[in-house]
């Protein structure tokens, strides 16, 4: 029976594979930064209605969700709207420097070709559960100036979807959870499905000095571009300290570095994040950068702001998804597809805090070539890269909808998981600003809160 309804799911897939590769080139060609995804959510809905299914919008600001089926145990299926930044890319918006360099195109694809395949061929209608399609918003970290002003505003508590989906109660009744990603540099019909992430807390640092003359009086100014210069040099002093085993990235850049070559920097700004493989190193290591970047401020006699934000939690695999998974990748794409063994990855990604609450799985899929986030990324295998995932992840979710004691250990793994209220807590002690100042004229130094 089971492999009867996959192969009805893959039949119904490859019916419409022309339209599923379509539909992801008209996402990449109109590429939208997060919470700002308002026509490519149109077009993932234009897909889901096409399937006759209600759908809900407006999720996040611009999410949308469509459940089929029924049943007590729900699977999601989750595709991200947003694009990313590279002005140099050949596909850029020109006005924007948006670009689908980072394959989310391609997970919408997988979202909308799962949600053909599970609903298109009435399969969903004889599961044991019930599927929600979720496309989300904003997973990449930035146009963070825009985020801060949703977040002042009340609109948002989060920069991620994900994280503003949980807050929000959307992720409750999840029991499992599945999505996709672009491989990096991996042109070949090769999936990597069992690894884990980073975390990571995001930060803004502002060093404020002193005008003054730069040639005529630069002894009358307090530079703040030289204390983000020892801040950094404090930095990296530290790397060599960082845990192996902690996986640890900081990577700032100054995104304000002064006015006017002329005069004195008086205010510069900084973005950085803090990566660790676990919420502990995160902690402990944003700790040790926010004491070296402040003696940046301290060397110069200046003041400096340093705001933290949650970032991203580490992503968890859970390996009943995984075995599922590879085992439809070894019959559809064949016995050499699956990357062997667990592995580690330095990024970051908001389904880590899916999957800090439900059981998930995010695989890397190949048919892209080039980095992620580079110039150079493109799809090289549209059906590699837009149609087989879909088969991947809607024949995972027959399997396990067909499979009782899969969803029993399923369920038992989320009970171990952390509840929304823990989750919470957690991710919202990373939110917090310090402030010091050692200008001569200050009352006492410091003020941390």
């Amino acid at each position: 029976m089971t492999e009867e309804l996959k192969t009805r799911v893959c039949d119904a897939i490859d019916a419409r594979a022309d339209d599923i590769i379509a539909f992801a080139k008209d996402v990449q060609s109109e590429p939208e930064l997060g919470y700002k995804e308002v026509e490519t959510t149109k077009k993932v809905v234009s897909m889901f209605e096409d399937l006759d299914l209600d759908v809900e919008t407006e999720l996040a600001i611009t999410g949308a969700r469509a459940r089929a089926g029924s049943g007590d145990f729900v699977a999601a299926v989750l595709g991200e709207l947003d694009a990313l930044v590279n002005p140099d890319h050949p596909l850029a918006d020109p006005e924007t420097g948006a670009v689908h360099a980072c394959g989310h195109n391609a997970q919408l694809a997988h979202l909308v070709g799962s949600a053909i395949g599970l609903v298109g061929s009435g399969v969903v209608d004889e599961l044991d559960g019930a599927v929600e399609f979720v496309a989300v918003p904003a997973e990449e970290y930035l146009d963070l100036d825009y985020r801060r002003q949703l977040l002042d505003a009340g609109d948002i508590e989060f920069f991620g979807g994900k994280q503003e989906l949980i807050r929000r109660g959307y992720v409750d009744d999840w029991d499992a959870a599945a999505m996709m990603h672009a491989g990096s540099n991996t042109p070949d019909r090769t999936i990597t499905s069992s690894f884990s992430t980073n975390g990571f807390v995001g930060k803004f640092v502002t060093y404020r000095g002193k005008e003054a003359h730069a040639g005529a009086a630069p002894e009358e100014g307090i530079n703040a571009l030289n204390a983000a210069m020892l801040g950094m040099n404090a930095v990296n002093a530290q790397r060599e300290t960082f845990r192996d085993e902690d996986h640890v990235r900081v990577h700032p850049i100054i995104t304000r570095g002064g006015d006017g070559v002329n005069v004195v920097p008086a205010e510069v700004t900084m973005e950085s994040y803090v990566r660790a493989a676990s919420i502990e190193a995160v902690s402990e290591v944003n700790q040790s950068v926010n004491r070296a970047l402040a003696s940046g401020a301290m060397g110069v006699g200046g003041d400096v702001e340093i705001e933290d934000y949650p970032g991203y939690m580490p992503l968890q695999t859970n390996e009943t998804l995984a075995s599922f998974y590879d085992e439809n990748a070894r019959d559809i794409v064949g016995p050499d597809a699956i990357t062997e063994g667990d592995q580690h990855l330095s990024g970051s990604t908001d389904m880590g805090d899916v999957t800090q609450l439900v059981p998930g799985i995010h695989p890397w899929t190949g048919g892209f070539e080039g980095a992620v986030h580079a110039r150079d990324f493109r799809v090289v295998d549209e059906e590699m890269a837009y149609v087989i995932p879909a088969k991947l992840t809607a024949c995972m979710l027959v399997d396990v909808l067909t499979d009782s004691e899969a969803m029993d250990e399923l369920r038992a793994a989320k009970a171990e998981k952390r509840s929304r209220e823990s989750y919470l807590d957690a991710v919202r002690t990373f939110r917090g600003t310090t402030t010091e100042s050692y200008r001569e004229d200050a009352d006492d130094g410091s003020d941390d809160s």
